[in-house]
């Protein structure tokens, strides 16, 4: 599978990455019988600014909360849906407990990279993810990726869903790749995990603490590439006010 292929869709062939904030750490396994991988990496323990989205009720993508209304993930993810069609489950490192639940109750996406921004039916209270600028990122940089995608290679995505939330190191390769919409992207390598499937949308952190990418493709051996958040920091404000 190329790089350039979109993590998207667990029944898809979509990439989906996994951000992991720099505050986030990781554990040992929960008492599970859903395989350790994002594939490989570790498990999260803190992590309040996440989001699994669901669509039509069946798990699909990650994103990030960043302010009380409004939550940040990939265009591939949500394109072509009604809102009402899409659900979250913010601030839990189970997928399928805790945390609160949110609808969509609109959408934008962005013409040229693979992120979107979608409004939610009621404020909810959590730690939100800042935003990075341009300077918290460079070539050769190791960064976390998070993500409840697959676990597994060799059989379909979806069923090797993560029920907890993975979080893996990559090293940055470049600032100014591209994305699956052909956008201004981060391009990494792996170190000790990878995203796949189920993983797109979800945040690329530095340790700064911010976010800087979005999940957008990955080949789930080596290469992955998210939307460059610091790219489109001001698309991302006129659609959200963050």
């Amino acid at each position: 599978m190329k790089i350039r292929t979109a993590l998207a869709g667990l029944a898809l062939a979509a990439l989906a990455t996994v951000g992991l904030a720099p505050a986030a750490s990781s554990a040992p396994a929960p008492d599970s019988d859903v395989g350790i991988d994002i594939i490989d990496g570790s498990f999260a323990t803190n992590a309040p600014w996440a989001a699994r989205l669901f669509i039509d009720g069946q798990q699909f993508c990650t994103a990030t909360i960043i302010s009380p209304t409004y939550i940040l993930s990939a265009e591939h993810c949500v394109t072509g849906l009604v809102p009402s069609q899409i659900t979250f489950r913010i601030g839990s490192l189970d997928q399928f407990n805790g945390g609160e639940l949110a609808t969509a109750v609109s959408y934008a996406t962005n013409t040229e990279a693979d992120i979107s921004v979608i409004q939610i039916d009621h404020p909810v209270a959590t730690t939100y993810a800042r935003l990075g600028v341009a300077s918290d990122v460079k070539v050769g940089q190791i960064v976390q990726v998070y993500g409840w995608g697959a676990t597994c290679t060799g059989q379909p995505e979806i069923n090797c869903q993560s029920q907890f939330l993975k979080v893996a190191n990559v090293k940055v390769t470049s600032v100014k790749c591209s994305d699956y919409k052909g956008g201004i992207a981060i391009c990494a390598n792996r170190v000790d995990g990878i995203p796949a499937g189920g993983d797109s949308g979800g945040p690329m952190f530095t340790s700064t603490g911010r976010q800087v990418g979005v999940a957008s493709t990955s080949d789930r051996h080596v290469r992955t590439g998210y939307a460059n958040v610091t790219a489109y920091r001001d698309w991302i404000f006129a659609n959200s006010g963050v």
